[in-house]
């Protein structure tokens, strides 16, 4: 049961991956898409999680109890014009870190550094495609680095603008350090009314209703995955030699409801308080897993600016 748990996990957040770098195609503008981006030379995201006391537990007797966790998040991407496309180029830093108790066989930090490489290209005003990579270092200490500590993951998916309404989203995640390494998804983003908009595009779908132009309200949810390497002695420090130096993937999410308050035209912030249902830390080329054993509270703040 854990097995086929994991396998639906790994294709919810494939398409997660793929939702994320193709959301910004469904807008209301449809075909003007480009012209909307043409003054825009960057964007910027930064965004902080606290998630409260959580378990998670391997097997009946092994359980790691109590522990805290913070996500932090920094994103920056310029977004040049260019004859074939919207070039996306820029970085990304992510760092998760746990208050474990000592002895767990967890490692207590996640993170990664990578480069943004992309590019938007439209085919006619209703086709729009986006082919991005994020090459870069998934590690947890960066200590004692090399090539096998490199990863690759990269997506191409597309928006159908079927009307201003309602936009169509289909694409396909690559990952050759998933277990699936090759996943396919879809999803819809309908404006149902003036102020109802069911964004149903993973990591983040949500149902959200605009109170004004500047605030708007949702209720929703974000998955997150990603695979990192464990340091080399990693295995022999817990008594599990097999984690030396093993492949970790990481995976949570969280259900809340929040708000968007846009100071300007150009800087959103963001607030949110939920609960984590489910979080899963699986070595699964060792054979090793610890699922969720009782979800936790979490509160996020981030703020995003496109100029």
């Amino acid at each position: 049961m854990k097995r086929f748990e994991c396998r639906i996990f790994a294709v919810l957040y494939a398409a997660s991956s793929l939702f994320l770098v193709t959301r910004i195609f469904a807008e209301e503008n449809g075909g003007n898409w480009f012209e909307s981006l043409s003054h825009v030379p960057f964007e910027y995201n930064a965004e902080d999680a606290y998630v409260g006391s959580g378990d998670v537990q391997r097997g009946p007797n092994k359980k790691v109890s109590d522990f805290d966790e913070n996500d932090s998040i920094v994103h920056l991407v310029f977004t040049p014009r260019t004859q074939l496309g919207v070039l996306r180029i820029g970085a990304e830093w992510e760092r998760f870190s746990f208050g474990l108790p000592d002895h767990a066989a967890l490692p207590d930090t996640l993170q990664s550094v990578s480069l943004v490489m992309g590019l938007d290209m439209q085919f006619s005003d209703s086709i729009i495609v986006r082919a991005e990579g994020q090459p870069g270092v998934y590690d947890t200490e960066f200590d004692n680095l090399g090539y096998d500590n490199f990863n690759l993951p990269f997506l191409i998916g597309g928006t159908y603008i079927y009307s201003p309404n309602v936009q169509l989203v289909l694409g396909v995640s690559v990952d050759v350090e998933r277990k699936y390494p090759v996943i396919p998804a879809a999803g819809i983003r309908w404006k149902i009314a003036s102020q109802w908009l069911l964004d149903a595009v993973l990591p983040t779908p949500r149902l959200q209703f605009e109170m004004s132009k500047a605030v708007s309200l949702y209720v929703g949810a974000n998955v997150k995955q990603t695979s990192y390497r464990v340091d080399d002695d990693f295995g022999n420090a817990n008594g599990i030699p097999r984690l030396n130096h093993a492949i970790l993937t990481y995976s949570e999410v969280r259900t809340g409801g929040g708000f968007d308050w846009k100071i300007s035209p150009i800087v959103t912030f963001t607030g949110e308080v939920g609960y984590q249902p489910y979080r899963n830390f699986d070595f699964y080329r060792a054979d090793v897993r610890y699922h969720q054993d009782g979800g936790a509270p979490y509160g996020m703040i981030s703020l995003h600016s496109a100029f």
